[in-house]
């Protein structure tokens, strides 16, 4: 088979993938089609079954493995793949590892930094917290680093919360390090718990889709939630301890219009905010060069960064 990001307009492909996604719809002629995503571990693409009812296509529904063949157009400048032949295909015949993004750093070598990052904070309470979470539940543990940090956008791959976390983590230990005004303990804690949320607002891999509670609530109040409930879990936690903990959680987007109920107050929720804005944008930015490949020096108009990326020359 050949990986999605190695395609190009004009290629046949002939192989199989996961279908992440199949919808019928119906053009504006009044005929029928069907809208498929198709995913391996390198990335989407959109693909198109312009007649479903002929004879090539077989039955097959969301989150199948399929055999496709077809054809690799362009459309509004992105790659789709127009679908002439399908068939669901059978167990034997893929390995599941192909079709799901996964971390490029070991999961392991990731949870021992986070632990090490747990067990340097000193005050009791939000150690104990950590412990509990991170330690002993280990049903959360196991959704925690299998988890994505993101549907789209950045560390939208296994292993990916535990990254995105780790990095926000680190960024926070240098900031209490060269900030004193800082309490390193409050704003370590909130950098390791402030995505929680995210394992119960998106669905594991290989929907890695948001759930009912997710659009619901979201992962930031799900998250003080769950901070909530901890903390009354452990005797005598200190409420203005807790409500300093939880604002950082609610206010760790920055701003209102980016869906924080909360804009920091605490010079701990800035510098969560900051550290967190910033890993999630280098991460993008890795992502979109990586599928680029260096093909070409300007990458165009991109909507988060609201400019017409280019990388770098060389020096």
């Amino acid at each position: 088979m050949r990986f999605l990001n190695e395609l190009h307009e004009g290629d046949r492909i002939s192989g199989i993938y996961l279908c992440k996604q199949r919808q019928s719809a119906v053009t504006k002629n009044g005929k029928p089609y069907d809208s498929i995503i198709l995913q391996d571990k390198t990335g989407v693409i959109d693909g198109k079954i312009w007649d479903p009812n002929s004879s090539g296509i077989d039955d097959f529904d969301t989150l199948d493995y399929i055999d496709v063949m077809g054809d690799v157009t362009s459309f509004a400048g992105a790659l789709q793949v127009n679908i002439k032949r399908v068939r669901k295909a059978a167990e034997d015949e893929y390995n599941p590892a192909d079709y799901l993004p996964v971390s490029e750093n070991s999961t392991d070598d990731m949870y021992g930094q986070l632990l090490n990052m747990a067990n340097s904070v000193k005050n009791p309470f939000l150690s104990a917290l950590l412990q509990k979470l991170f330690v002993e539940n280990q049903d959360f543990l196991k959704s925690f680093q299998s988890h994505s940090a993101a549907k789209t956008v950045h560390h939208g791959f296994i292993g990916g919360l535990l990254e995105h976390t780790l990095g926000v983590t680190r960024l926070c230990d240098y900031m209490a390090k060269t900030y004193p005004i800082i309490n390193r303990d409050l704003l370590i804690t909130a950098a390791l718990l402030h995505d929680i949320g995210k394992t119960k607002e998106l669905s594991a891999f290989p929907l890695n889709d948001y759930t009912d509670e997710g659009q619901l609530l979201g992962h930031i109040y799900i998250g003080a939630q769950m901070i909530h409930d901890l903390a009354g879990e452990i005797p005598d936690f200190p409420e203005v301890l807790k409500n300093e903990l939880i604002h950082c959680i609610l206010s760790h987007h920055g701003e209102l219009e980016y869906g924080s109920p909360k804009k920091p107050a605490l010079v701990e929720a800035v510098a969560l905010n900051l550290a967190d804005n910033t890993d999630a944008r280098m991460e993008t930015l890795t992502e979109i060069f990586a599928a680029d490949k260096g093909k070409k020096d300007w990458l165009g108009y991109n909507r988060l960064f609201e400019s017409n990326l280019r990388r770098t020359g060389d020096v």
